[in-house]
């Protein structure tokens, strides 16, 4: 009996999805020894030309990490999304946008300006910026566009599942191979995680005072934080409230408030603004001045409560650029 295909692509990301995978460590040998990888082109030598080739629907799933920044991620994606029976967004890039998603606040020309113009180490001094095209006397040489608006999986594609984190833990991976190859399946566009906020199921909940009111906000390499204590109780910016649990509180266990990467539970619609309210209701301000003065301690709001979620919150990107 044939063994089902299964793809794994790499879109816009740092690359630790793919590592979360090779994290498995012995139970990859499992998966390997289950299916048949037709396209990891991390790992192994593919060629786009071979799934072209294949029928449609051939591949059971194609698990795509990172969020769309350009032409050829698209065309990709489209194509597994034509090949597959079922696609999953793998990490918080795909799902959500990720970090690469923070760019919404420029556009394609700004970024091109620090890259190729203004940063210190560069020496460009007649603004030679990449383009899709171009002819020399050998031939044409081509880029793949890059794009104004950096965008998540499924808003380019149709998508089957979701498995958050960044990266997803081994746990959580196993879990959604084991839940796909069963054919038992989730209905569809279930986020493979818990349903409950992280604070529900952290060890520091139990810390938590009755009335949470903070007066001051400090940065976590500010102060050396309890390790008992709840972090927002200390003043230490968590966005455990606004976030979904089922990491296994990876960061919080090694003493770092969460950042919000297994993104918002189904009942939030904008993950920053759901963190803005729940912190905006413990600041414990007399006065419009002293309220100011608090809200300046947070040096990049847009980055810390959207660092994951920024293209598919309500904001979605920097408007009139």
């Amino acid at each position: 009996m044939a063994k089902p295909k299964v793809a794994i692509y790499w879109c816009a990301s740092c690359g630790g999805c793919e590592e979360a995978v090779v994290d498995l460590a012995e139970d990859i040998l499992k998966v390997v020894d289950a299916v048949d990888i037709v396209l990891w082109p991390v790992a192994m030598d593919f060629k786009y030309k071979d799934i072209e080739a294949m029928p449609d629907k051939s591949i059971l799933v194609s698990f795509i990490n990172g969020s769309v920044r350009n032409s050829e991620q698209e065309h990709i994606v489209k194509l597994l999304r034509q090949k597959s029976q079922l696609v999953v967004a793998f990490g918080a890039c795909a799902h959500l946008g990720g970090i690469p998603g923070l760019a919404n606040v420029s556009n394609k020309k700004e970024i091109f300006e620090i890259a190729y113009k203004l940063t210190h180490t560069t020496v460009n001094p007649d603004n030679i910026y990449p383009q899709p095209v171009t002819e020399i006397p050998q031939g044409r040489l081509t880029l793949p566009e890059f794009y104004d608006t950096v965008k998540s999986l499924d808003q380019t594609i149709d998508v089957d599942y979701y498995l958050p984190g960044c990266a997803p833990p081994p746990d959580l991976i196993m879990k959604g191979v084991e839940t796909l190859l069963s054919g038992n399946l989730p209905p569809k566009g279930t986020v493979i995680a818990s349903e409950k906020a992280l604070c529900e199921t952290c060890p520091r909940n139990k810390t938590k005072p009755d009335k949470m009111v903070i007066k001051e906000i400090k940065r976590i390499h500010e102060v050396i934080a309890d390790p008992e204590k709840c972090f927002l109780a200390e003043g230490i910016i968590c966005t455990g409230p606004a976030t979904r649990g089922g990491c296994g509180e990876r960061c919080i266990n090694a003493n770092m408030p969460c950042r919000g990467c297994f993104g918002p539970t189904k009942e939030v619609i904008d993950q920053g603004a759901k963190f803005l309210s729940a912190l905006a209701s413990i600041i414990d301000a007399n006065t419009e001045e002293e309220a100011k003065k608090i809200a300046e301690q947070i040096i990049d709001p847009i980055g810390l409560f959207y660092m994951y979620s920024l293209p598919t919150s309500i904001l979605r990107r920097k408007q009139g650029v």
